[in-house]
C-alpha cells in the first residue's frame, strides 16, 4: 500500500477526553507509518482545512501526543462552524477536497459529534462524486451522550462523573446549613434535549431522603405546581432540597424555561439560565432561601475528575477509526458495544454514519422514575458503570500538567478561500 497523509479536526464543544481520542488517532497513525505519511491537523476544526490552516503533528515529539491523554479541551482548536447544503454551495466542499489534494491527505478524521457525522458523511459522498480516493471516518464525542448505536458516547462518562460528585459535594454543604440558610440549592447542566447529564446527577443519591431530590429532564414537559410540590414537600421532610436542572428543561409547548433568545452556528436555540429561572420560581412561589449553580465549561473541562472508563473508550476510538480507515471501511464511525453490565465489559464495533448523523439518543422512559424525578434501577445500571476508575493527570506545582503543542503550521499551496 502506497504511503499517504492524514488528516484529524476536532469539532464542537470540546470534552476532559476529546484529546484521548486525538493521542489514539495519532499514536495508531505513528504505528502504521508505512501506510500513514504525515498526521496534519485543522487549526480550529474543520476551518482549519478550509483556510488551509494546518498543523503539522508529525513535528510533535511522543512524549507530547502521549501527554494529550491527560489534556482537557481541544489541543488544536475545535470550533462551531455547520458546512452549507451540499448541493447550494458545492465550492466549500470542493475546497476541502482541493486542500486534501494539495497535501496528499487521503485518510479523514473528523472527531465531534452529530453535526460533524454529517459533515464527515458529506465530504465521503462528495470525494466519491469527484473521484478522489479519500477514506472519511468520524471519531465520536459529546458529552451529550446524545449519539445513536453507540451504547454511550466518550466525554460523557466524565462528565457525568463531575456532575455526580458535584452534586454530593454541594448537598453535604446545604444540609450542614439548611437549619439557618440555605434551603434549597439548584445545579444547572447541560443537555439540550437530552437528559443523561441530569440523570448522572441522581448517581450521588439511592436511597429514601438522599440528594438530589428532584432531576428535571427535557425529555418530560416541566410542570411549575407539581415541582414546586416537590420542593416544599422535601424540605419540610428533609430540612432541604437539592436539585438538577438540565439546561433543555421546557414547558409542555416546547418553551425553554431559559431561552436566550438567539442561536448558535449550527442553528441552535442558545440556552443558559434555567437554575437562576427555577430559584427565582422557588422563591415566588415558596419562599425559601436558594442557591443556585451552573456548571457550564466545567464539567466539560474536569479531566482531573475523568472516569477511567471514558479515557479508555475514548482512546479507543481513536484507535480504531484509524485501523477502519486501513481496512478500507469509509463513512463510518466507531461505536461502543456494552456486553455486560456486572462486570462492566465493553468492546469497540462500528457503524455507517448514514445511521449516525443527524439523529440524537434521549433518555429512555425506562431510565426515569414514574414521578419523573428520578431515574430508576435500570437507569442506575446503565449509567454506575461509566464513571468508574479515576485516571489523574500528572501534577506538577500543585496543578494537572497538561500536554504543550508546538503546532507547527504547513505552508500553504492554494489560493485564499473566505469562508
Amino acid at each position: 500500500m502506497a504511503q499517504h497523509n492524514a488528516f484529524y479536526a476536532q469539532s464542537g464543544g470540546v470534552t476532559a477526553v476529546i484529546n484521548a481520542s486525538a493521542c489514539g488517532v495519532i499514536e495508531t497513525c505513528r504505528r502504521h507509518s508505512d501506510k500513514i505519511g504525515k498526521v496534519y491537523a485543522g487549526h480550529n476544526g474543520i476551518i482549519g482545512a478550509l483556510t488551509e490552516d494546518l498543523i503539522d503533528v508529525s513535528q510533535e515529539s511522543d512524549d507530547t501526543i502521549a501527554a494529550l491523554r491527560h489534556t482537557p479541551a481541544g489541543a488544536f482548536g475545535s470550533c462551531r462552524y455547520k458546512l452549507k447544503d451540499i448541493e447550494t454551495h458545492r465550492a466549500q466542499y470542493e475546497r476541502l477536497i482541493e486542500v486534501f489534494k494539495a497535501h496528499d491527505i487521503r485518510y479523514f478524521f473528523y472527531n465531534g459529534g452529530g453535526d460533524s457525522a454529517d459533515t464527515c458523511l458529506k465530504v465521503s459522498q462528495l470525494s466519491e462524486k469527484m473521484g478522489y480516493p479519500l477514506t472519511a471516518i468520524h471519531v465520536p464525542k459529546t458529552v451529550d451522550n446524545d449519539l445513536p448505536i453507540t451504547d454511550n458516547s466518550p466525554g460523557f462518562g466524565s462528565v457525568a462523573k463531575y456532575i455526580a460528585t458535584s452534586t454530593q459535594e454541594a448537598a453535604l454543604d446545604v444540609a450542614s446549613m439548611c437549619a439557618t440558610s440555605t434551603q434549597v440549592f439548584v445545579l444547572e447542566v447541560m443537555g439540550r434535549h437530552a437528559g443523561w447529564i441530569a440523570a448522572a446527577g441522581a448517581l450521588a443519591g439511592n436511597g429514601e431522603g438522599e440528594p438530589p431530590h428532584l432531576v428535571i429532564f427535557p425529555e418530560l414537559p416541566f410542570q411549575r405546581a407539581q415541582v414546586m410540590q416537590r420542593v416544599d414537600e422535601s424540605v419540610k421532610k428533609y430540612g432541604y432540597c437539592v436539585i438538577v436542572v438540565s439546561e433543555g428543561a421546557h414547558y409542555e409547548d416546547g418553551t425553554f424555561l431559559a431561552d436566550a433568545g438567539n442561536t448558535d452556528a449550527f442553528g441552535h436555540r442558545q440556552l443558559g439560565g434555567v437554575a437562576p429561572t427555577l430559584a427565582g420560581m422557588i422563591k415566588q412561589d415558596l419562599g425559601y432561601k436558594y442557591h443556585w449553580a451552573v456548571a457550564d465549561y466545567l464539567q466539560r473541562a474536569a479531566r482531573h475528575l475523568a472516569s477511567k472508563t471514558d479515557v479508555e473508550q475514548a482512546y479507543a476510538v481513536g484507535q480504531k477509526a484509524v485501523e477502519l480507515a486501513l481496512d478500507g471501511k469509509n463513512a463510518m464511525m466507531p461505536t461502543i458495544k456494552r456486553v455486560s453490565d456486572t462486570p462492566y465489559e465493553w468492546r469497540i464495533e462500528a457503524a455507517p454514519l448514514a445511521e449516525v448523523a443527524n439523529k440524537e439518543k434521549f433518555m429512555p422512559r425506562e431510565y426515569i422514575r414514574e414521578d419523573g424525578f428520578g431515574i430508576t434501577e435500570a437507569g442506575r445500571r446503565y449509567l454506575s458503570p461509566l464513571i468508574q476508575g479515576e485516571d489523574f493527570p500528572p501534577f506538577e506545582d500543585g496543578l494537572p500538567k497538561v500536554a504543550k503543542l508546538d503546532k507547527v503550521k504547513v505552508a500553504r499551496k492554494l489560493p485564499t478561500f473566505e469562508l
